[in-house]
Order: C-alpha cells, then structure tokens, then sequence
C-alpha cells in the first residue's frame, strides 16, 4: 500500500509541475524544487550533442521537504534535446539520470546543490538500493513502467511545446514513426 501511495504521489508531484509550467506559460513562472530540477537537467542536457531545443521531465518517486535548505528529491530524471523539421520535433540526443538531487532554497529562488546518480551496467542494481533505500521497490516499478514513462514524457513535450509557442505537432525518435503532441 505505502508503495502504491508513493507511487501515486510521485505521478500526481509531475503532472502537477507538467500543468503548472503550462499555466505559466504567460506569467513568470513560480520557482519550486521542481523548477530547480528542470534547470539543473537542462545544463546536464547541454553535455549531449546539442539541438534547438532541451526539454527536461522527470518520475519523481519521493521527495522528503522537512528541511527546506535540504529537500531530497529521488527520481529518474530526464532530458532530451530536438530539433523542428518542420511540424515535428526530431530527437537529437538526451538520457536518463536516476538518483537523488538535493535542492536547498536560496535568496535566489531553488537551487540543486548535490546529485548523486545511480551507477551504469553492474553498479546499477547496488548503487539503487543504496541511494534510493526505502523508496527502491518504488524506483525499480518506474523504471519498468514504460506506459508511465512515455505519458511523463508526451505531457513534457506538450507543455513545453505550448509554453514556447513552438509551431509543431509531433515528435520523432530516431528510427520511429512520429507521435502525435497532445
């Protein structure tokens, strides 16, 4: 039960951000630890080969805010970097970096001031149960959720695409039929 509720949460904690950066679109938009993640996916996204645009998105599986200077934010956090040709929005580069961002909030707004990411091949497994602890079994059912993983991902799109005013209406993986943005 407690990891269907935090499973819940982390669902209800993304479509919320995904929604709010969507309301936004016209208005400044208010700086959260959510915002902070987007940022700090962003400058990750600028170490892969670059494209017109970076759109971040995450599966948040917990966050722990009883310290505000240190809010523990575990999660599978993405970025992937497009260009427009045309009406579609092709995929460029862009990756996953599960793990554990702690964001503390400043005079400035949120900021990430830490990450540590869960390892690569055989480190996977051990360093996940090391950073994510309590929240693993939660971590491991987002990571083979692919349906989750793909509204996460379409919703981001949709949002940021509307939120720039971006004149496209799909999206294209390398290799795959186009997906409609809605």
């Amino acid at each position: 039960m407690k990891r269907i509720l935090i499973l819940m949460l982390c669902c209800i904690a993304v479509l919320g951000a995904c929604k709010k950066n969507a309301d936004n679109a016209s208005q400044a938009q208010e700086d959260t630890y959510l915002t902070a993640v987007d940022k700090y996916m962003t400058e990750i996204g600028s170490y892969y080969a670059p494209g017109e645009y970076t759109i971040p998105y995450a599966q948040v599986v917990a966050v722990e805010e009883a310290d505000p200077e240190n809010i523990l934010v575990y999660g599978d956090f993405r970025v992937e970097n497009y260009n427009q040709a045309g009406d579609t929005l092709k995929t460029v580069s862009g990756g996953s970096h599960p793990g554990l961002m702690h964001v503390s909030k400043t005079e400035d707004g949120y900021a990430v001031t830490q990450f540590y990411p869960v390892g690569d091949g055989a480190d996977f497994e051990p360093t996940a149960k090391i950073i994510f602890d309590e929240y693993f079994d939660a971590f491991m059912a987002i990571q083979s959720d692919d349906a989750a993983r793909k509204a996460t991902r379409e919703k981001a799109i949709a949002d940021y695409v509307t939120a720039h005013s971006i004149p496209v209406s799909y999206y294209q993986d390398f290799g795959w039929p186009a997906e409609k943005i809605r």
